[in-house]
């Protein structure tokens, strides 16, 4: 369990907990979709939420792109996977739920996880809250991946 503020909700990272037990733990019932889309998100790390259907769908066949959606937004809801939006960007999903950063590729939008710079969750430390409860600090380092340098 992972705790943010004053409340915990379970997490799924690499493996630590079984996805159909964290569904469970969240209150949400395991359904052949939610287990796919998991699936999917996991095999498609930072994937956009039609490719994420795509592999859903090669996965099991027939499965409206809505009940993917819902699917999506659930698991994310609850945490399970995580919702990223880099600015200019269409939102895609991982699965890895702490607290991390993202490396953005300027010119091929490629998305690339790395560990926090420094510290504790939430990594970064703002100079006056303003009274809010800070439970997560996201960031994003933009600039040219390798392959891309290289052209």
């Amino acid at each position: 369990m992972a705790t943010f503020g004053n409340h915990s909700e379970p997490t799924v990272t690499s493996g630590a907990l079984n996805i159909a037990d964290a569904l469970r733990a969240a209150g949400l019932q395991v359904t052949a979709q939610r287990l796919a889309v998991y699936r999917a998100v996991q095999t498609h790390p930072h994937g956009l939420a039609d490719e994420i259907c795509a592999a859903v769908r090669a996965d099991l066949g027939v499965v409206s792109r809505q009940a993917v959606y819902d699917a999506l937004n659930a698991m994310a809801e609850h945490k399970l996977l995580r919702r990223i939006q880099p600015a200019g960007s269409a939102t895609r999903y991982e699965h890895r739920v702490d607290n991390h950063h993202h490396l953005a590729c300027r010119r091929c939008e490629k998305l690339i996880d790395i560990d926090c710079a420094v510290g504790e969750a939430p990594c970064l430390v703002a100079e006056h809250d303003h009274g809010y409860q800070i439970d997560e600090a996201e960031v994003i380092y933009w600039g040219i991946c390798p392959e891309c340098q290289q052209q």
